[in-house]
This record gives C-alpha cells, structure tokens and sequence, in this order.
C-alpha cells in the first residue's frame, strides 16, 4: 500500500517549471503582431489636465496611438457602476481615461502603443501635458479630526458590555496607549502585467496577473459590453500577490481596449515605479484604553482606529474586532473611522486589519503586563478566551494554550529576565518579546472537476490561483490521496476561466475549500467507479456500500479485505471508455458552521539584539507555533509561516511608504528606498505546528496559514525591542532614530 501523501512534506510539483524557467508569467507571452503599451502617468496629486500634446509623440519611431480621456475608443463602458469585482467597498472605483480630473499623484493620464516596448517608451516622454493644479490633501496625521463613519462596514463594529470608559476609570489598573501604522507596499517581485490576444472572431484571450481569473474576466466583460463567452483568462503562474491582485488593475483595462480597438495583440505592463500608484495597507492611528483588576483580569477594553482611504470610496479593514475577540472581557467598545485622502483607495494586504489591530493590542497587552508586573505570557494565559464571547459560543477548535506551550518551551521563555536592559550580550542589548496571532478560518463556496483517464492519470482542476502558496502541490497531494493514486499520476491546472468555478484567492480561505471541493469531486468519482465496478457479471462489489470502498496503489478493493480488489483503468476498458470525470460544488454547512467561532491561532517568540551606541536592531530568533488544524504539507506550510514572518519583521523595522505631502506622491516608489527585509536581516526560524483536529470549519479540517504568520510578529518584535532598551516607540516601522 502507497503511503498517505497528505501530511508529506511534499516538494512543490510546480517547482521544477518555476526553476527552468518553463513557467510563464503574465508579461511573458509573445504573439505574432504584438504591439505595446507604456503608461504616462500623473505629476500632480490632484487638478485638471487642460490639454495634452501628443504631436511629438505620434511622429516617434514605431508608434502606433495614445490614448487619453480625449479619445478613449466608445467601446469603454467607462460610466459603470461599481460592481462587486473584488470586495464590498461603497462609492466608486477609479476607472482609467474617465475624466480630465486628476485624483491621485500617478494616475495613468495616457497610453502610447508602439512596435515595441523602448519604443512606447520613449514616446511616452515626449508626451507635453499641462495641468491646472488644485490643492491636495495627502497628509494622515493632521487629518486625523476629519474623519467619518464608513458608508458601508465590512466588519460589523460588535461592542458588549457597560460602556467601557466607566468601567476603566472605576478599575484599578488604567492604560491608555496609541499606535500609529503608516502606509506599506505590497511590491511583490512579478509587477502587474497584462498580455492580450485578439482572435479574428473578436474574442480575446488575457494573461493577467491576477488573483482571481473570474473576477477578471467578470470585470473585463462588464466594462467593455462583451460576452463573458467571448473572454478568457489565464493566470496559472503568478510572481507573487499578496492582495495586489484582488482588484483588476489598471493595466488590464487598458491592454484591452487596445486590443479592442487595433485588433491585434497588446501587452501594457506596469513599471515597479507605478506599482505604487494604486493598492496599500492604510495608514492607521490606534487608541487602546485597557482596565484591570490587580489579579490582572481585563475588565475592560476600549479599541479606536482611524484609518485613510480615497476620496472615491470608502475602503474599510477588520481592525478593531480583535480586541473583542482575542481574550475574555465582558466589556469591550469599538469604533472605526477613516480620513479621506487624495490619494488611490488603499487595497487589502496580506491579514488586511489583522496585522494592525492585533499589533497595537498585542503591544498594548505587552504595557499592561510591566504595568501589573506579570510576565507578558502569563497575563495572556489569565485573561484566555474559553468561548467566543460574540454570541457565547465554541470554538470550533481552539490550541492556543498549546501554543503557548510548545513555543515558549521551545524558545526558552522561563528564562526571561523580565528587566527592560537587563540582558546583554557584549554591547548588544538583549530582548525576548512574545505576542498572540489570531486569523478567521473561512470555508467558501469552489467548485471542482476530476478526470480519470484510460492510463491511470488523473487530473484535478479548478480556477483557484496559486501565487506561491502552494495551491498546485496541494491539490495533487489531496486528489492522489483520495483516489489512492501516486502523486506522478495525478496533474493539478488552475488560474483559468475555462475551467470549475472558484472565487478570488486570499483570505487564507482557498487550502481549505479548494480540498473540501476536491474531496467532494473525487467522493462523486468514486461513486461512479464502484457503479461502473458491480455491472460486471458475478461482480465481488455487487452489494458493496460506497463507504466500504477503499483506493489505493490504482485500486478500488473492499474495506478489510485487499485481496478484493480492481485496476481502476480495468473499469475503464470494461466500459471501453476512455474517461471517467466528476465535478462538485462544496458549499460551507451554515447551520453547522453558525454555531461554533472558528479562528486559527499561534504564538510568536522573537529575540532582538540592539547595538547599545548605534539604536541598529537585528532580529535573532524566532519561533511561532501555529494551530491550524490539518496540515496538508509541512514543507509548504512551513514556508508559508515563515514567509509570515518576514512579512512582520518588515512590518515592524523595515517597510514604509513615505508621503511627500507637498506633491501628495510616495517618493521612495522602487526597491533601492522602499526598504524590505533580505536575508541579512533574518535568522533562523522555527515553526512548530500544533495538533489540532477540527471537523466543523470545512470537510478536510484545514484552516489556511497565508495570514497567521503575519498576525502578531510586528508586535512582538516591537515588544522585543522594549524589553531590550526600555523604550516604547509606538510608530511603525521602528527605526535607529527613534531608539536613538
């Protein structure tokens, strides 16, 4: 009997094409005829264009048309309203050649197509556009007054309890603390991209980098009045997203019309400099007022976020829940509000709202200890959630205490000196700091189809995307083990219209409800099989029950009795076909599912080493232990954490958008200013991956890890860095400066 390649750290089976450069990315396909696009873009944040000369540009070698707001082809749909292409956000998205209005610092103005890229290029320069400047409004923090309730919240603001002011000024321990996170990046190493072939029949055929092909194509159809027939999207390799490929950028919209409109094929491709002209994590400002008892029980929690969005819609995140959420208190008061700016609707990245809400909690938990003077772990094991406080319901499974354990073990935690600048090591100061992740486990509705051929291959598909989470390995592991076939035999394809629906990949959702749809194909196949089995004369599966049918080695044989057995191709041959397919749709149970809470947890340990004369901080240790349920593959999984956790040691020392408020733009938009960590600055990590069995969030018991890893690490690097030098900087990302 083959081994279970489920819970095998399983290379990636995309690996190999990734590696040789087999594997093809948006921006990388080439069609006879192909033309190409370059954007110019907006040198003022906010105003009018009066006029643009394109006369210059036009007589340039190679060029082929510009497009403007003068010009934009009829074939647009430029007036349609905002449409659920992405995430419930209320007011109206920007659309590329609208207006002559300018909205935001870096708006694409025009599009020069030409022969070849250089060509476009240089064009692009040559372009003259006159502007009538208005006065902008960029600045976050002098705009904190002007904020406003979302027009429509994402995230229900859920309050309990007595109002938590009173309650705090009658406890006995008070803490009254802010936070201030500015803006970040996603700058993932593929850049947005978009590749179009036109066919004669006016389909078109769209390599976009995206995180969704179907929203794509969804969006693409509405905007230019096509059939959704009539379009097809690919993306089955993707340079990594982090939440930048949720909504269609403004590439793909362009690489169309063009297309549209000369009848050939367009390529439009952003440069890295324009990656920053639309998506981010939102600058927010946090107040957290906390109330204990001297036994160190919460008695209240007070939690105020203000966070920006655009002046076109009210983008809202999941910021203040957490704090009702994460531990027990029968008092908590939230509230959330955003500042309009003149600047592009900011995007969900990576743990949207989790990796700010939990970090500003987290530290304010960090205050609250060395206020009580408890040790920051033992503070969190006090005050431990047994329920879900929202509704006083279970939790569909819950380790935290586990992690807790196994992570601080590991780490050595007990021999903390709880002292801020008590350990040293030469002139480096010291700082062991911890904080609690905490992440929602959602299971989504996917669609999904198996196909077994007359070779014993079989293939599993869905148009899910796998941005580097892994998504290709996992598919195949979970079919192979269902089927009872070997890994080699099994081929996962994604990223394509053309195949079973699947929604946007993010959220940590897709590893589990991708699975629970293929477990639901693959149950339908085995089904069908063991019908196709007992049509056989004097057949030993006459009376058999699907339940008591097992697969493995390439065979269906009866339950406790492998000597009964059958070739899955021989019931092919048998019917003289060549296939046997199955396709299923696996929908959340929801009278299940309402009656428990369902979150994945961890516990984050880190060790900074701070150069007493210099303020320079160097991370050198962590260990994050993470409860989320099954694990599919170690080594994917693993990777997964600690990508997470890189994410968070930039979060908390390296990434920041800085805003030039006199000309409202990020002026450090490339990688050579815009600073993330690289290796030099990561230790050794180790993740532990706690048992934890959980039947209720989906069918295979698996709740994602794309966010968890993120969620609390920039809190306890921050906590860390206290603990070394007895400072509390507040303000992300934490730089030599301000520990100077």
């Amino acid at each position: 009997m083959q081994d279970n390649p489920i819970g095998k750290p399983l290379s990636r089976v995309d690996g190999p094409l990734k590696v040789t450069g087999e594997a093809k990315y948006a921006a990388e396909y080439h069609f006879p005829g192909m033309v190409y696009g370059y954007i110019v873009s907006s040198k003022i944040a906010k105003g009018k264009i009066q006029f643009i000369d394109t006369a210059k540009a036009m007589e340039a070698e190679g060029v082929i048309a510009i497009y403007s707001h003068e010009n934009v082809p009829k074939l647009a749909r430029l007036d349609l309203s905002y449409k659920d292409h992405d995430a419930p956000l209320s007011g109206k998205p920007f659309r590329p050649f609208y207006t002559d209005k300018i909205l935001f610092s870096q708006q694409p103005v025009a599009l020069v197509i030409a022969e070849t890229f250089e060509q476009a290029r240089y064009a692009a320069s040559l372009v003259q556009i006159r502007y009538l400047v208005a006065k902008h409004t960029t600045n976050f923090e002098e705009n904190l007054g002007n904020s406003h309730k979302p027009s429509l919240n994402r995230f229900p603001i859920k309050s309990r309890g007595k109002k938590a002011d009173k309650i705090i000024s009658e406890g006995d321990v008070r803490l009254d603390t802010e936070y201030l996170h500015m803006y970040e990046h996603h700058n993932p190493m593929e850049m947005h991209a978009t590749t179009v072939q036109y066919h004669d029949d006016g389909s078109l055929t769209v390599y976009d980098k995206t995180q969704g092909v179907l929203n794509s194509r969804n969006y693409l159809a509405d905007v230019f009045k096509l059939s959704k027939k009539k379009i097809r999207v690919l993306s089955p390799f993707v340079g990594g997203a982090f939440g930048s490929g949720l909504r269609p950028q403004y590439q793909a919209f362009m690489a169309v019309m063009a297309a549209l409109q000369l009848k050939r094929p367009v390529k439009v491709s952003l440069t890295r400099q324009q990656m920053f002209s639309f998506g981010h994590r939102p600058a927010t400002h946090q107040r957290l007022t906390l109330g204990a008892s001297p036994n160190a029980q919460l008695k209240a929690i007070k939690h105020v976020a203000i966070a920006e969005t655009s002046q076109l819609e009210d983008y809202t995140e999941n910021v203040v829940n957490w704090s009702g959420t994460l531990y027990q208190c029968n008092n908590v008061e939230t509230n959330y509000r955003l500042v309009p700016l003149d600047i592009y609707t900011p995007l969900d990245m990576r743990a949207p709202g989790g990796a700010t809400g939990v970090h500003a909690l987290e530290c304010a938990m960090d205050e609250l200890a060395y206020k009580l003077n408890i040790d920051p772990l033992e503070l969190r094991l006090i005050n431990y959630a047994e329920r879900f406080q929202d509704g006083d319901i279970p939790f569909s499974s819950k380790e935290l205490k586990e992690c807790y354990r196994q992570g601080a073990e590991k780490f050595g935690w007990s021999r903390r000196n709880p002292e801020p600048r008590s350990m040293k090591d030469d002139n480096q100061l010291v700082g062991w700091g911890m904080a609690t992740g905490i992440w929602e486990a959602f299971h989504v509705p996917v669609r999904a189809h198996v196909k077994l051929s007359i070779d014993g291959k079989l293939s599993v598909s869905t148009a899910t995307s796998d941005f580097g989470t892994g998504t290709y390995t996992i598919m195949t592991q979970t079919a192979a083990q269902l089927m009872g076939l070997p890994v080699t035999d099994v081929e996962a394809k994604l990223g394509d219209t053309n195949l079973a629906w699947a929604p946007l990949s993010g959220g940590s959702f897709t590893a589990g409800s991708v699975t629970s749809a293929i477990k639901a194909a693959c149950d339908g196949l085995k089904k069908k099989l063991l019908k196709l089995a007992k049509k056989a004369s004097n057949s030993p599966f006459k009376k058999l029950k699907p339940e008591q049918a097992e697969f493995n080695d390439g065979y269906m044989y009866v339950t406790g009795n492998p000597e009964i057995r059958i070739k899955l191709t021989d019931i092919l041959q048998s019917e003289k076909t060549n296939t046997l397919e199955a396709k299923a749709f696996s929908l959340p149970n929801v009278l299940k599912q309402r009656k428990y809470a369902r979150y994945t947890h961890s516990a984050v340990f880190v060790e900074v080493k701070v150069d007493e004369d210099l303020g320079t901080v160097h991370v050198s240790r962590v260990v994050s232990a993470v409860a989320a349920g099954k694990i599919l593959n170690p080594k994917t999984a693993h990777s997964q954490i600690i990508g997470g956790l890189v994410w968070g040691i930039g979060m908390a020392l390296h990434e920041d958008s800085v805003m030039d408020n006199q000309f409202g733009r990020f002026v450090n938009h490339n990688l050579a200013e815009y600073h993330i960590p690289v290796n030099a600055d990561i230790p050794e990590m180790d993740v532990i991956f706690v048992n934890e069995h959980d039947d209720i969030v989906n069918p295979m018991g698996v709740k994602g890890l794309g966010e968890i890893g993120v969620v609390g690490t920039a809190a306890a690097v921050a906590n860390a860095i206290f603990h070394a030098t007895g400072k509390r900087v507040k303000k992300l990302p934490i730089t030599l400066d301000t520990l100077l």
